[in-house]
């Protein structure tokens, strides 16, 4: 559920499954330290530490505004 199936994904399957991926992120102790990680190595797939691909790269271009 971190990351899209190989077969197409319908838009309402794959917010459910951010939905359940980020529920479980925010019950994670090392959630920081996951996002954190995929910060830095600008992690282009799957939800890391609560957040999606285009949240992360949100969060990236307002740091480096």
């Amino acid at each position: 559920m971190f990351f899209p199936p190989p077969q197409f994904e319908r838009k309402n399957e794959k917010i459910e499954r951010e939905r359940r991926a980020k529920e479980i992120c925010m019950g994670c102790r090392v959630r920081e330290d996951c996002l954190d990680y995929a910060l830095r190595i600008r992690e282009p797939h799957g939800i890391w530490g609560g957040l999606n691909e285009n949240e992360r790269k949100a969060l990236l271009e307002n740091v480096a505004s």
